[in-house]
Parts: structure tokens; C-alpha cells; sequence
């Protein structure tokens, strides 16, 4: 599922970004915005981290994906 999320998160960058400017973002580009959302969302999370210790574990797998 993280795989899944990492993939989704990339290519909906990589579309919005080739639709929205002229010159479209590589898909390295599209990566980095990825993991910049996916940090922001982790950060968000640790404001409660004892509520959200599993949500958090999914987010860093998520990232550790992005990052492959």
C-alpha cells in the first residue's frame, strides 16, 4: 500500500505541474514535491505522535518508498 501512495502522490505532481506550466517538471522533480508533502503530513502528525504512532510508521514507509 505504501509503494501504491508513493506512485500516486509522484505521478499526481508530475500531472499537475505538465499541465499547469509550460515546460513540464521531470518526474525526479515531481519526486522531491512528493516527499516534501509526505514530510509536511508526518510533521502535522507528531503534533499528537501518541495518537498517531501507526499513521506515522505508514507516512515514513511511504517516504522511504518515494526515496527508492
Amino acid at each position: 500500500m505504501e509503494k501504491q501512495l508513493a506512485e500516486i502522490l509522484i505521478t499526481k505532481y508530475y500531472d499537475l505541474f505538465s499541465i499547469t506550466l509550460e515546460n513540464s517538471i521531470s518526474k525526479y522533480e515531481a519526486e522531491k514535491c512528493a516527499i516534501l508533502a509526505v514530510q509536511e503530513v508526518i510533521e502535522a502528525l507528531k503534533i499528537n505522535s501518541w495518537q498517531n504512532a501507526n499513521v506515522i510508521d505508514f507516512y515514513d514507509k511511504v517516504l522511504t518508498e518515494i526515496n527508492k
